[in-house]
């Protein structure tokens, strides 16, 4: 496994390799502090392709103002034997300077799909997630880039950019990948103590309820909508909860639906702070 700090580095790295032969790249961006989920989209990429790279960066831009970037979980060592391990080829871990050296000024609007929801919450959010996946696909140029749908607006918000600004990538969305519990792994979960983990476990269960309630013939959002509020806010009451939203929406749009008609076109989304920790989940209605 070969490791990479600058752009000029991994370009020639890659020209080298399709210089011998003719290889197929597969992409898995992260921001480190790995886990399951991504560990599934590397298996994935390393299936489905000649060549792995995958990118550790801690995006700066994708946090807002009073969020977690200088406490976000990193752990460098660990990442990169998980990487060795699965075969990775190639990661790019580049500095804050090589992503943005001096008098970097631009950024990606993504349109109306990103001022929705976790755009609504985060303002600026998908533009940073946006430019940075923007770089790393230009930098790249994988056939195919690997993102996880636990992130369901992020991957719509990429497709859009990917497709819009013909970046030439395929996008794989791999399902979320839960521990044995139900709740859904992300770095942040880390955060939390024994007490608000088992209160977050409420968003996967509500979800879990409200599908179950629709596939037995419940095509009222609001009722949906009701399912998962009421799992949040019962039992424990001394772990503080926020719920920013819950959500029954178009899967492509992400716009509010009213009546679920027909299977695979909507998607229940749920983010709350359990405690201090914002912590986000879906389930699409199939």
């Amino acid at each position: 496994m070969k490791i990479i700090e600058t752009v000029a580095e991994f370009r020639q790295e890659w020209a080298n390799l399709k210089e011998l032969e003719s290889l197929s790249l597969g992409l898995v961006p992260t921001m480190g502090f790995l886990h399951e989920g991504h560990i599934s989209l590397v298996k994935k990429s390393v299936s489905q392709n000649d060549v792995t790279a995958a990118t550790i960066f801690v995006n700066p831009t994708q946090f807002g103002e009073n969020e977690d970037f200088e406490d976000y979980p990193r752990d460098m060592k660990s990442d990169l034997d998980f990487l060795d391990c699965e075969g990775v080829d190639i990661v790019f871990v580049p500095s804050l300077e090589e992503m943005y050296p001096e008098g970097f000024e631009t950024s990606i609007n993504v349109g109306s799909i990103a001022t929705r929801l976790e755009g609504k919450y985060r303002p600026g959010h998908f533009s940073g997630v946006a430019t940075v996946v923007c770089k790393l696909l230009s930098i790249c140029r994988p056939d195919r880039a690997y993102f996880g749908q636990k992130d369901a607006q992020q991957c719509a918000v990429i497709m859009a950019l990917n497709r819009d600004l013909c970046l030439g990538s395929e996008i794989v969305v791999g399902e979320t990948i839960r521990s044995s519990d139900g709740l859904a792994l992300s770095s942040r979960n880390s955060y939390l103590s024994d007490s608000e983990r088992e209160k977050a476990l409420s968003l996967s269960s509500g979800l879990f309820a409200a599908r179950k309630l629709w596939r037995s013939g419940e095509n009222a959002s609001d009722r949906l909508r009701s399912v998962v509020l009421n799992e949040i806010l019962s039992g424990n009451s001394e772990v503080p909860v926020e719920i920013d939203y819950v959500s029954v929406a178009d899967k492509n749009t992400f716009m509010e639906i009213d009546r679920i008609e027909e299977a695979g076109n909507a998607i229940i989304l749920v983010a709350a702070k359990i405690g201090t920790t914002r912590l986000i989940d879906n389930v699409a209605l199939v």
